[in-house]
């Protein structure tokens, strides 16, 4: 029976490592991509464009995954994005692209899938928050970011308490800066080798997913910076 994991996200730089490690290791792979974007998942098994921070084609996508799919085992919630900004030049604008981009596109899924997992007796939702999210002296010039991604983890706190007498799990990756191209571009004078990788973000995901003895774990993936 294959072991079904829906990944958002798939076509970014953390999403290619989270897909390449679980389809590594025998996951059935359901890709969700941006719509309209060309984007392309060479090792998932199946492609969707679903608009997360969308309520509607959500649970639009929702419905059809259950008549294709019935179970899902794991859900990796990494549609996400990045805004500087502190108390001063932050917008109300800001703060609502931030929350739909990062909260939303997680909220909408968990909303979705909770009642089915629950019905299903099993399922992990793998959410991804931030290191400003949790010190607030990061958090100061990146406001909108950081209360975006605590409303994640909160998110996922509130999901594991609602499901701590079952099977559900729910655990959150706060990364510090993750090694991809964009990032390199935008700070080329860093030491690249003190970042953590999507690779190792991807590991530890897998690793959750399959340590049932982890229970609502909250991973710092903080490297050395």
């Amino acid at each position: 029976m294959s072991r079904n994991i829906i990944i958002t996200g798939a076509a970014g730089n953390l999403g290619e490592a989270v897909v390449e490690k679980f389809k590594r290791e025998g996951y059935h792979i359901i890709a969700l991509l941006q719509p309209g974007k060309n984007e392309e998942v060479e090792e998932a098994d199946d492609t969707y464009e679903v608009d997360v921070t969308d309520e509607t084609a959500t649970a639009e996508f929702v419905k059809e995954y259950y008549l294709q799919y019935g179970e899902v085992d794991a859900m990796a919630f990494l549609v996400g994005g990045f805004a500087m900004g502190g108390i001063s030049d932050t917008s109300q604008s800001d703060l609502e692209s931030m929350f739909t981009l990062n909260f939303f596109s997680a909220f909408h899924l968990v909303k979705g899938f909770l009642p089915h997992m629950k019905k299903q007796g099993k399922g992990t939702f793998l959410f991804v928050g931030a290191r400003p999210a949790l010190q607030v002296a990061d958090a100061k010039g990146a406001l909108a970011y950081a209360l975006s991604k605590k409303l994640v983890i909160s998110l996922a706190e509130i999901v594991g308490e609602e499901t701590k007498d079952t099977p559900i799990r729910s655990h959150v990756f706060v990364p510090s800066i993750i090694d991809t191209p964009p990032n390199r571009k935008s700070m080329p004078d860093a030491d690249f080798s003190k970042w953590v990788s999507a690779d190792e973000i991807a590991e530890a995901m897998h690793y959750a997913v399959n340590t049932h003895a982890l229970r609502n774990m909250t991973f710092k993936l903080y490297g050395e910076v």
